[in-house]
């Protein structure tokens, strides 16, 4: 959470004990915390975009980054554009969050902003003109990264965006971050916050880099703690450039982690700490892991610090300080009577431990009995060649959908892929779905593939 002396980033910022020694770095170059601290890079434009409905729809990461910090506490609200926004939703964006203004960089065309104040945002920071402006609680808007329908609008505010960060007094030795997540995305933004305020750099991702030159930048940068999603993970793995880094701290969150990416990990980076946690946009963060087990512990349930869990009809439900107080536009409710968020992912519990099943959204109906996608993938997974595994349905007009899996291999050295052996792999897998899974969970059909389709919050592509 915000220290007790800070309301908002800037002021964050001037509360670190040594600002010239933190950075935020991007495949241009860098901007040290100590000149944010007395300069401005929205070329004295500041006055004109207080008290207003802000969209920051910079390209940058670095660009978005430095807007947050200089607009919070002076917008009235912030909107994170993603990347990837469609001219559709960004015209549902502009009407439900009632935009008003907007930041650009100087490569991104204003056509599609003649309604409202627009302002050119850069890396160049130059001094601060000590303009008086009013001070306010900024509301945030993220949108949430959903890949089979249009995302909603999460109204945050800074206080329930930092409460499940916990501040100490000084760490062991300097914190370098690293996240391969979009700080426009929610997971990207915690990482964010995190640096600021706890006086650590971060290494900003590029979406026109590769994985393993990120890779690469963050070995460079002597980075200690990395994030991302278990297929962000799953992809780093696969490259040279993942034995660059030799970080203290490891997590994995956006997906369900199974036990095949966190031993992989584990064997990657001995030295680090393995962990798992459970976020969402709407409901903040809820848990952290790091026993290096797949699921949580049932103790867990119940209220644990800021944060209470239960679990209704197999949903997870999450309370806390972080938790968001509503979604923009028409819509359901956000929260429900009791103020928790219905997460819709499923668990099951099993021997004192909840093991993730999937989204409720995402079940597959085979003759009438549900297949959780996440689930089959999990076993899957577990065949020591398989790297990564999408299991999605078939239309059959029989049962009405089947299950088929797609996979991609680990590459192994000396070894080239002939018809055989992908027979072998294949009837090797399905062995494996029998022993652990019902009939109408194994797939029909395995295909061994070179890629899978992954969108830009860092999951597995899901067709609806």
């Amino acid at each position: 959470m915000l220290p007790s002396d800070s309301t908002s980033l800037r002021e964050a910022l001037i509360n670190i004990a040594d600002p010239s020694g933190c950075f935020l770095w991007d495949t241009k170059g860098s901007v040290c915390y100590h000149d944010l601290v007395r300069g401005s890079c929205l070329n004295g434009r500041l006055s004109e975009l207080s008290g207003r409905s802000v969209l920051v729809a910079t390209r940058d990461q670095l660009i978005t980054a430095l807007a947050l910090i200089e607009l919070d506490g002076v917008a009235r609200r912030l909107i994170l554009c993603p990347p990837d926004l469609t001219s559709e939703q960004l015209s549902s964006v502009f009407a439900n969050a009632e935009v008003d203004a907007a930041v650009l960089d100087s490569s991104q065309p204003q056509s599609n902003l003649r309604n409202c104040i627009t302002a050119t945002c850069h890396s160049n920071i130059v001094p601060a003109a000590g303009e008086q402006l009013e001070r306010r609680s900024t509301e945030w808007v993220l949108l949430t990264s959903g890949t089979t329908s249009a995302p909603k609008l999460v109204l945050h505010n800074l206080s329930s965006l930092t409460a499940a960060i916990k501040h100490s007094d000084s760490a062991a030795s300097p914190i370098i971050w690293g996240t391969f997540y979009d700080i426009r995305r929610y997971g990207g933004l915690q990482i964010l916050l995190r640096a600021i305020l706890g006086g650590a750099s971060l290494v900003l991702s590029d979406m026109e880099e590769s994985l393993g030159d990120y890779l690469a930048r963050l070995g460079r940068h002597g980075v200690t703690h990395v994030l991302g999603t278990p297929t962000h993970w799953r992809r780093a793995l696969m490259s040279p450039a993942a034995r660059e880094i030799a970080p203290r701290y490891v997590r994995s969150s956006g997906e369900i982690a199974d036990q095949s990416i966190l031993n992989a990990l584990r064997f990657f980076y001995p030295d680090a700490v393995i962990a798992h946690a459970f976020a969402s946009t709407e409901a903040g963060v809820g848990f952290s892991v790091e026993d290096g087990l797949e699921g949580f512990p049932d103790d867990l349930l119940g209220g644990v610090g800021d944060v209470e869990l239960k679990v209704e009809q197999g949903s997870l439900l999450v309370r806390s300080a972080g938790t968001a107080m509503r979604y923009l536009g028409t819509g359901p409710a956000l929260r429900n009577e009791q103020g928790f968020v219905d997460t819709g992912d499923l668990v099951e519990l099993r021997n004192d431990r909840h093991y993730f099943l999937g989204r409720r959204s995402g079940v597959i109906n085979v003759g009438g009995l549900k297949v959780h996608p996440e689930e089959v993938e999990t076993v899957i997974n577990r065949h020591p060649r398989v790297r990564m595994s999408l299991v999605r349905a078939r239309k059959n007009p029989i049962t009405g959908s089947i299950v088929i899996a797609n996979v991609i291999l680990k590459e192994e050295p000396g070894q080239r892929a002939t018809a055989n052996r992908d027979v072998v792999i294949k009837d090797e897998i399905l062995q494996i779905c029998r022993a652990k899974l019902a009939k109408h969970k194994i797939p029909i059909a395995i295909n061994i593939v070179t890629a899978l389709a992954i969108g830009t919050s860092g999951k597995l592509y899901r067709h609806a």
